[in-house]
């Protein structure tokens, strides 16, 4: 089963990372979201990925095209040029690398990438979410309700942190992960082929007439997400997700 990420915004709101490289190669403990994202895939077996991209796409391409060079040993002949690599990777991915076009919306991106589609059904996600997203839990809940979408249902990350009083002084600040009330679209979907039916062109966005058309329709079921997620929007966030990875405490972590 392949995997798509949507990585073709241009991450308006992180505009102080974004004006110099797409947002899924903002990086968390020095590696790009998009590895974060993959690895959580990879650590259940979806090694097949492929990255729709957009807006400043050409660095993803190269991330990807110098990626076993970056994470091996080797050794270069500067007299011609000659290079070889002493010890690959454990990493087995297989990525296709697709440019969307720059103002393509959500939705147009998928069917951007329809021709390069294996048949059957895929998993979907946003380029700028991490969470310990149980995926082969998620898989096995679409393939058991036989509708045509499952979407990760969370619950949004609270904006403040909850300031402990005792009388008048503040015993304890603590940072608040997730509100426990409501859920949100939290990516991480299972997508049947035939919801590229529901997407009219470039112009369409995935979350409005799409998902809003399948739920009309009984057609789109959620997989709950109690535990950890978080969106990259803010540097605040960033910053959130890189002292959480170098404490050794980032809950999206599930592989060794």
């Amino acid at each position: 089963m392949q995997t798509i990420i949507l990585a073709g915004g241009r991450g308006t709101r992180i505009s102080e990372e974004s004006t110099i490289r797409p947002k899924p190669l903002v990086e968390i403990g020095g590696k790009p979201l998009l590895w974060h994202i993959m690895s959580i895939y990879a650590s259940h077996g979806f090694k097949d990925f492929l990255v729709a991209c957009g807006y400043k796409g050409e660095m993803i391409k190269e991330y990807f095209h110098n990626f076993q060079w970056h994470n091996s040993d080797y050794i270069v002949d500067l007299k011609d040029g000659s290079q070889r690599i002493l010890n690959s990777g454990p990493i087995d991915w297989r990525v296709g690398v697709i440019d969307t076009g720059a103002d393509t919306m959500t939705g147009g991106r998928l069917l951007e990438l329809k021709k390069w589609m294996e048949a059957g059904p895929f998993l979907m996600t946003y380029g700028d979410g991490l969470g310990n997203v149980d995926i082969t839990s998620l898989v096995a809940f679409h393939r058991s309700h036989g509708k045509l979408a499952t979407v990760t249902a969370v619950h949004p990350p609270a904006r403040f942190g909850d300031l402990v009083l005792k009388e008048n002084s503040v015993t304890k600040f603590e940072e608040k992960a997730q509100t426990g009330e409501g859920w949100i679209n939290g990516g991480f979907f299972v997508l049947e082929q035939e919801v590229l039916k529901y997407i009219r062109g470039k112009e369409t966005s995935f979350e409005r007439e799409p998902l809003e058309q399948l739920a009309a329709e009984g057609q789109l079921m959620a997989f709950r997400h109690t535990g950890f997620w978080q969106p990259v929007d803010t540097v605040r966030e960033r910053e959130l997700l890189e002292s959480l990875w170098l404490a050794g405490n980032a809950p999206w972590k599930t592989w060794d």
